[in-house]
C-alpha cells in the first residue's frame, strides 16, 4: 500500500476531519451518547469549535474525535493522521524523535506523547480472549535479552548496594507467531519458572532447545 504523504489529508485540518468523519461514519454521524444513528445537526458559527455535532434526540455535542485516542487534544487532526500512518506504515517502526523531525513540532515532548497515544491504540482490548499466541496448532518462536550493566555504572544514588562490581539486569522475552502478533513481557533474571511451562501455545520453537538438552540452562518453555 502507498500513500502520497503530500495529500490533502496530511496537510490541511478541515481535509483530515471530513476524511476521518468518513472512514468513522460511512453511514452518517452516530452520537456517542445514546447511539443514534445520522439524527444530528452540525454547529456552525464563529465562536463554534469545527466538526461539533448536535444530536437531535438527546441534544449532547459531540466530535468524530469522541471515544478515540485524538480526543481532547490540541493537536491538528491532520498531524494525528500523518503520525499514525508513519508509525504503522514504517516497517522497522518509528521512535518519537523520527515523529518529531518529520513532522516539525517545536517540542519533542508532543511527539513522546503521540506516540504512546498511537501504540497504546493498537493494544487490544481484551488479550484474554484471543487464545494462545499464534492461534490454535501455529508455531511459536521465542527468544531472550537481558538489558542491564554493572552497578558501578549507575548513579550512586541509584545503587541498590554498596559494591559496584555486581550486574543488575532486566530480562525480557519475546515470543512471536510465525503468522500472528508478538507478545513482549518482562521478568526478573532467573525467574523463568514464574511463566509457566507453556504461556505461548502447544508448539514452540527456541534457540536454548540445544543448550536445555546439555543441562546447561532450565527453561521449561524451551523445549523443542
Amino acid at each position: 500500500m502507498t500513500c502520497d504523504l503530500t495529500d490533502k489529508i496530511f496537510t490541511d485540518e478541515d481535509a483530515a476531519r471530513a476524511h476521518f468523519e468518513k472512514l468513522r461514519w460511512p453511514d452518517g454521524p452516530v452520537c456517542p451518547h445514546c447511539g443514534t444513528v445520522n439524527e444530528a445537526t452540525e454547529l456552525k458559527g464563529n465562536s463554534t469549535r469545527a466538526g461539533l455535532y448536535k444530536c437531535r434526540p438527546c441534544q449532547k455535542p459531540f466530535t468524530a474525535t469522541m471515544g478515540t485516542l485524538y480526543e481532547r487534544s490540541h493537536i491538528p487532526l491532520n498531524k494525528w493522521l500523518l503520525a499514525t500512518h508513519l508509525m504503522t506504515a514504517s516497517k522497522k517502526g518509528m521512535s518519537a524523535h523520527q515523529l518529531w523531525r518529520m513532522l516539525g513540532f517545536g517540542s519533542y515532548r508532543t511527539a513522546w506523547f503521540m506516540a504512546h497515544r498511537i501504540r497504546e491504540g493498537m493494544r487490544e482490548l481484551f488479550p484474554e480472549e484471543s487464545g494462545p499466541l499464534g492461534g490454535e496448532g501455529k508455531t511459536v518462536e521465542m527468544d531472550e535479552t537481558f538489558v542491564g550493566g554493572l552497578e558501578k555504572n549507575k548513579h550512586r544514588s541509584k545503587r541498590k548496594h554498596k559494591g559496584t562490581g555486581r550486574r543488575w539486569q532486566t530480562g525480557s522475552l519475546l515470543a512471536c507467531g510465525t503468522q500472528g502478533p508478538c507478545s513482549l513481557p518482562s521478568y526478573s533474571k532467573g525467574h523463568f519458572k514464574n511463566l509457566g511451562p507453556n504461556p505461548c501455545g502447544p508448539a514452540r520453537r527456541s534457540d536454548h532447545g540445544l543448550h536445555r538438552r546439555r543441562g546447561n540452562i532450565e527453561k521449561p518453555w524451551a523445549s523443542l
